[in-house]
């Protein structure tokens, strides 16, 4: 099992410890380094930043957006990226959800996500390819634009730049299982949230017959600490905002998935204090159990027995969301 460091996203602002500490995970020998993107900062201008300071650790997004950007620009940023940090770029994509692609990029989330989330990973992959000019008869990423405003002057295109490597791997953030199942499809990859070793039928019976050589690289908080209880509160935190604020009441695929983990009764009352303002009482209602068996929390004995399940598993790249340079280095020691 390989071992990525996760960055996430910004808050209020840029983090001065970004670099040094995805420096350090390069000198540890970790294969990647990741950043997402939410509603805030974008997911490929602090991973440039982090490429021009390190030499050999791969980069990834986890995720990059599909409604921030058209499929085509996405794999500009993709080719350009791969070129400028020497082969080292991976892909994610994630499509959101109705309130973030609706309320912060205006644009209607669609009625078949797996449809609109296939079209664009087939626009990606022409673009890289460079075989010839990209086309699509598609529903959501036409190519040419042929809409009823169109001009009748676009023509198919292909990449003035050529690719560095055609084959650069996508791969792609899912949670439903008919989405999972596609992503076994037609992605290199897939980005799991909230992996517990013990739950993989949670996604769906696909998780059991994945292809050779397929990547399933789930991001887990990774805390070295005395106190276990402490120790889950960031995973708690993280898990009440997710849960109860990303989405609406009626449709928040990450309470959904929780639920489908065998925590229905939480994940909705969750929601219910988070939509309602009360959310201390939120991240309090986040069982201590969820919580744990979804991230490596404690001493260095317990995460090193831990860690045995999720090797076991079909994870190959466990993405750690870790603090500071001393649970770098343990988790490194461990994994070895």
């Amino acid at each position: 099992m390989r071992l990525g460091l996760a960055l996430g996203y910004w808050g209020r602002g840029p983090d001065a410890g970004h670099v040094p500490l995805a420096q350090e995970a390069e000198r540890l020998g970790y294969d990647s380094v990741w950043t997402a993107e939410s509603w805030g900062s974008d997911a490929f201008t602090p991973l440039t930043w982090i490429a021009a300071r390190t030499t050999r650790i791969g980069l990834g997004t986890a995720v990059a957006q599909m409604a921030a950007r058209s499929p085509t620009t996405t794999a500009m940023h993709a080719l350009t990226l791969d070129h400028l940090s020497g082969g080292r770029m991976t892909l994610g994509l994630g499509l959101s959800g109705p309130q973030v692609v609706e309320g912060w990029y205006g644009r209607p989330f669609p009625k078949s996500p797996l449809t609109a989330t296939r079209e664009y990973v087939d626009v990606v992959r022409q673009v890289l390819r460079r075989a010839a000019p990209v086309e699509l008869d598609g529903h959501f990423h036409p190519l040419p634009y042929r809409g009823p405003d169109a001009t009748g002057l676009g023509k198919p295109l292909k990449s003035i730049t050529h690719p560095l490597r055609p084959a650069l791997p996508v791969l792609l953030g899912a949670e439903g299982p008919r989405n999972v199942a596609q992503t076994a499809r037609i992605a290199d990859g897939w980005l799991p949230l909230y992996w517990s070793p013990a739950r993989p039928e949670a996604y769906g019976e696909a998780v059991g017959a994945l292809p050779d050589g397929f990547r399933v690289a789930p991001m887990a908080q990774v805390r070295l600490c005395d106190d276990i209880a402490e120790g889950l509160l960031p995973v708690k935190a993280m898990l009440g905002f997710y849960i109860g604020g990303m989405g609406h009441a009626a449709r928040n695929f990450h309470a959904d998935l929780m639920a489908r983990m065998g925590y229905e009764e939480e994940a909705r009352r969750i929601q219910e204090l988070f939509l309602s303002g009360r959310r201390e009482e939120a991240v309090r209602a986040v069982p201590d159990a969820f919580a744990d068996e979804i991230s490596l929390v404690g001493p260095r004995e317990r995460i090193a027995e831990r860690l045995e399940s999720w090797r076991a598993g079909p994870v190959t790249d466990l993405l750690a969301l870790a603090p500071d340079p001393r649970t770098l280095r343990v988790l490194a020691e461990l994994n070895s």
